[in-house]
């Protein structure tokens, strides 16, 4: 038996295959549907994402599919190659890699996107917000910010313009902090003084300090608990004192009580409390070391003097040389040597402060109302009941000087500053004058520096704080007619007493604390009102 050629063997061999393949397409091809002739950009599209599937096989196997099936595709072959694909993936028609769509939507995402139609605004989109509201400029907040009666009605976006023009005029111009630019300029240029901020930053301690000089206008206060607030009174307060050198606030009324209060202004606690029986007390008042309380009466020509140190209580039933009803006003001189008592019929009434024996008496014309001694105790001011003003001198009791009191019916209260420097009186009108010293002592009609005229009612207490700032004037017969001038302008402190507030009532006695860091007012109600003034910072 004869044998073929190895190369005729091979040949037959490779014809037979490609026959077996060309039996299985065509087998394959008579099972698949007839599909009908696409568009002419159909069949395009299709011939394009064939050739891409064939650029992945080899050149034999494409050129005898090309050769069976032509250039069309069955749905099902189709439908298999998407499959394989997978979603979200395309194919380069020249090279036939999948392409991938934009990393940046997942899968999770664009099912989202599916989900959401586009129509569907978010949530908080709001029509309202962007139509234009009308804001009605006559109401009583608005309209000072209209310019003509044009404007009573304003769109908000109107609205808010005029309210930053506002704030402008008001600043004097845009703030420094509001601008950007310069703010973001000023920080590149001075980064240098950032070390230095930083460094004040890191330590602490006070770098504000209060002015030497009291300001003007408005007064630094606080109110603080009552000064008797543990032991308040059921009747009206006649004397509201500090003690000349310790923190101690002294109070005393038509209660038969005398009472002393640590000031703190937090609790004020008690430190003592004297009864004295049967005797309302008119007026009390400290001794010059403050280690002595003298208490006068409202009917009675006796007296009593407290001795602290030794805890007695002491009546003065009757002075030698003096022929005096009752006793209710008196003085004592800031040099703690001499008690002046006011009389009736126009006497005063000199008194040795140790042995409370009489000295010499003095005659006014007129009523004595209200008496003051001179800061160095070298003269003694009298305010009369007809106007006039009389200064004595305290070692020969002779009078100095007499001038009227300009424009005053009625005197009623007199006040000496701590410096010798002003005289203040009061009047029925509610009028005070202040005088200089030096006026007083020359001229019989002298013209007053200042007329305070904000009282409606009568002037009952006048009181020069320490320093000589500050001149309390107060009338007894209007609730909160109690106002503070100050002295070095000569013009009313305008946020005291608050208005609306009333707290103040009847002002019977009014006082400062040694260095004006405290403000007392006793009122009928029996209490003794305290205030803070920050300016100041010891008691």
């Amino acid at each position: 038996m004869e044998r073929e050629p190895a190369g005729a063997a091979a040949g037959s061999r490779s014809t037979a295959r490609k026959r077996g393949w060309v039996r299985a397409a065509k087998k394959r091809r008579r099972l698949l549907p007839r599909r009908g002739v696409a568009g002419v950009g159909g069949e395009e599209a299709r011939r394009a994402r064939h050739l891409g599937v064939l650029a992945g096989r080899p050149a034999v196997e494409r050129c005898l599919e090309e050769l069976v099936f032509g250039d069309s595709q069955g749905a099902e072959e189709e439908e298999l190659l998407q499959r394989l694909r997978g979603p979200g993936k395309q194919l380069d028609v020249v090279t036939g890699n999948l392409l991938r769509e934009d990393s940046s939507d997942s899968e999770v995402e664009n099912e989202a996107k599916d989900n959401f139609p586009p129509s569907k605004k978010p949530a908080w989109v709001d029509d309202e917000d962007e139509a234009e509201e009308i804001v009605d400029m006559t109401h009583r907040y608005r309209k000072d910010m209209m310019k003509s009666d044009a404007e009573k009605k304003l769109t908000k976006e109107n609205l808010q313009k005029r309210l930053q023009e506002q704030f402008q005029r008001s600043m004097g111009g845009v703030p420094f902090w509001a601008q950007k630019d310069k703010k973001k300029a000023r920080k590149s240029e001075n980064d240098d003084d950032s070390d230095e901020d930083d460094e004040l930053l890191r330590k602490t301690g006070n770098f504000v300090s209060a002015s030497e000089t009291l300001p003007r206008d408005i007064l630094q206060m606080k109110n603080c608990l009552d000064a008797n607030n543990e032991r308040p009174s059921d009747a009206k307060l006649r004397t509201v004192q500090f003690h000349p050198s310790a923190q101690v606030v002294m109070t005393a009324g038509l209660d038969r009580s005398i009472s002393l209060f640590q000031v703190d202004g937090k609790t004020n606690p008690k430190i003592q409390s004297i009864h004295l029986e049967s005797f309302p007390v008119y007026k009390a008042h400290f001794s010059a070391d403050g280690e002595q309380v003298i208490a006068t009466g409202t009917h009675s020509k006796l007296f009593y003097v407290y001795d602290m140190m030794s805890g007695n209580i002491i009546p003065v039933q009757q002075i030698r040389g003096m022929q005096e009803k009752f006793i209710r006003r008196f003085e004592v001189s800031p040099d703690g040597s001499l008690l002046l008592l006011t009389g009736t019929s126009g006497y005063l009434h000199l008194l040795a402060m140790k042995t409370k024996e009489l000295i010499g008496s003095m005659k006014i014309n007129g009523k004595a109302v209200a008496s003051a001694f001179s800061p160095d105790s070298s003269k003694i001011y009298t305010n009369s009941n007809e106007g006039e003003v009389f200064i004595w001198d305290v070692k020969s009791r002779r009078c100095l000087n007499r001038f009227t009191d300009e424009g005053c019916l009625h005197g009623t209260c007199l006040a000496v500053s701590k410096n010798g420097q002003y005289v203040a009186c009061g009047s029925c009108s509610g009028v005070v004058n202040v005088y200089t010293h030096d006026v007083c002592l020359r001229e019989t009609n002298p013209k007053p520096v200042k007329a305070i005229m904000n009282l409606v009612t009568a002037a009952t207490s006048l009181t020069f704080n320490p320093t000589t700032e500050i001149l309390a004037v107060a009338s007894s017969a209007a609730d909160d007619a109690v106002k503070l001038v100050h002295i070095p302008s000569l013009t009313v402190f305008s946020n005291f007493p608050v208005f609306r507030r009333k707290l103040i009532y009847l002002a019977q006695s009014m006082d400062f604390s040694p260095r004006s860091g405290f403000f007392s007012i006793g009122n009928n109600k029996g209490k003794a009102l305290l205030y803070r003034l920050k300016h100041y910072s010891d008691f």
